[in-house]
């Protein structure tokens, strides 16, 4: 399979436009063949034009033959074998394994989504039968399930060329509720979409889906996404990414005629508590996995810890500047972040002593990790130091009491996850403080550190804003498919119009709520 540089428009490709744009290699600075043509106006009227007349079709198409087409993505992604792997690890600086163990989950979350939809109980299928007889009024019957909402409009993410990205855990979802899918690449990591896009549209005929069900555009500026999601044919969209991105496009979204759901997943500085009394027993082995945690890809998690936070404890404070400068940086995944981190980091200079600086490899777009400390009382008079800097960096921050943690975490504004490390006295003594993170938080985790994210049905990857603009989803588990569908509700419908998830025989054995008790 070659790279083309065209976009893909249900079953056609395209390169209407007149701007190349092309990718960049981060470790070496060399652009990276082939040219990429900026998706027209034009091209993305064809694609919502083809994409609503496939959502009349795909919106009735059984689980079974849309998890047939999730499974065969999958299939068609790991045929693309040592092509995808080489022009992932080529446009992100990224090694060889973290490419196959994203590749695994790319596929490993379509399968995923491919068995919920076999089962079939995630439709949330509610049955109130008929009563004829009540008193003073009859109840009528009354039958509710979730139904695709539309077509889609979905964003790549920087920092998972596949997991986040034209595959990724929103394009699943979304297919998998039954909503065709229009995705704008990441310029981060063009080729790497093409392929993966060209898995999709292969898969797509395959099964025998619709012309339209999905589509890739590219662009590296804001005309086409905004078009995106202002288009009266988008009824949501889903976007990883920036603050300042994602609250454009929510803006944008609210501001239609018909304002639309914006799913934005938009950074999280993840704070860590480490208390007292664990502190003081595991201090070395808190420090170096800390360390390890912030450090890991280069720091490009969503979910990195940028924030520790403690009561103070000279020695620990020791330790991180003994280990830090033992840290290795390494290449970040385009200049643009790179810049950005730098500039954080200096700005955080002006406010915070730095702990230690660690080690950066050759490369274009490399930086060594930073470790910054602080005290309680600046860090409550300087709000931005709760801000994220995307890269390898945290700011440790000390407290005098557990009065001030807890006011630190009151303080917070709403983040991805919060981890707390303690004894089981620690955690019986600082019960308040998972009172609070229960408020601010999509998870929390004890003894741990929260860098990655398993995909399972329990999974919540979300939280309360400004980590995203809707606190009430995921972006990740299998929970992920209801952004894309809403209730609808079918009163006193004759058994022989009602679809099979609410007919009276249950023909497709699914569990129902009948009369608030679970049946199948």
């Amino acid at each position: 399979m070659q790279i083309t540089g065209r976009n893909i428009i249900g079953f056609e490709t395209f390169s209407e436009g007149t701007v190349a744009i092309q990718a960049i290699n981060p470790a070496t600075g060399e652009t990276l063949a082939p040219l990429f043509y900026k998706a027209t106006i034009q091209e993305l009227n064809l694609a919502t034009e083809k994409a609503e007349k496939a959502f009349q079709i795909y919106r009735k198409t059984s689980g079974k033959k849309k998890a047939e087409f999730l499974e065969k993505i999958a299939e068609e992604i790991e045929n693309l074998g040592d092509l995808l792997t080489e022009r992932y690890i080529a446009e992100s600086g990224l090694p060889q394994g973290r490419a196959v163990g994203e590749r695994g989950r790319t596929t490993g979350q379509l399968r995923l989504f491919a068995q919920l939809l076999k089962e079939g109980s995630w439709v949330n299928a509610r049955i109130d039968t008929a009563l004829p007889d009540r008193q003073p009024l009859p109840r009528p019957d009354i039958r509710s399930v979730e139904r695709a909402i539309g077509v889609v409009g979905v964003f790549g993410a920087s920092n998972f060329p596949l997991a986040f990205s034209v595959a990724g855990g929103d394009t699943a979802s979304a297919l998998a509720a039954g909503c065709p899918v229009i995705f704008k690449a990441h310029p981060a990591h063009l080729g790497t979409s093409e392929l993966v896009g060209k898995a999709i549209q292969k898969a797509a005929e395959a099964t025998g889906m619709p012309d339209g069900v999905f589509s890739l555009l590219f662009d590296d500026g804001h005309e086409i996404g905004l078009a995106l999601v202002t288009h009266p044919a988008i009824k949501a969209v889903g976007f990883t990414g920036s603050y300042r991105g994602g609250k454009a496009l929510f803006d944008a979204a609210a501001a239609r005629p018909e304002p639309i759901p914006v799913y934005a997943e938009m950074g999280s500085v993840n704070p860590v508590f480490v208390l007292p009394r664990i502190l003081e027993a595991n201090g070395a082995s808190i420090a170096q996995n800390f360390i390890n945690s912030v450090t890991l890809g280069v720091g490009q998690f969503c979910t990195n810890p940028g924030m520790l936070l403690i009561e103070k404890n000279d020695a620990f404070i020791e330790t991180l500047e003994h280990h830090t400068s033992n840290s290795q940086g390494g290449v970040m995944l385009t200049s643009g972040i790179r810049d950005a981190y730098v500039r954080g980091i200096e700005h955080a200079k002006n406010y915070t002593k730095v702990i230690g600086v660690g080690k950066a490899s050759d490369g274009f777009t490399a930086v060594e990790p930073v470790f910054f400390h602080t005290n309680i009382e600046e860090f409550i008079q300087n709000p931005h130091l709760s801000e994220e800097i995307f890269g390898p960096t945290s700011l440790v921050v000390e407290a005098n009491s557990k009065d001030e943690i807890l006011a630190a975490a009151q303080s917070m504004t709403g983040h991805l996850t919060a981890t707390v490390h303690g004894t089981p006295e620690d955690l019986e003594e600082y019960a308040e403080l998972i009172e609070i993170l229960e408020q601010k938080v999509g998870r929390i985790l004890i003894n741990g550190f929260p860098t990655g994210v398993e995909v399972s049905h329990a999974m919540v990857h979300g939280g309360p804003f400004p980590a995203t603009t809707d606190s009430r989803s995921t972006s990740v588990g299998t929970m992920a498919i209801t952004r894309f569908t809403r209730p609808v509700c079918y009163q006193n419908f004759p058994d022989s119009l009602l679809i099979d998830e609410l007919k009276e025989s249950n023909p497709l054995e699914i569990w129902r709520l009948v009369d608030g008790e679970l049946k199948k």
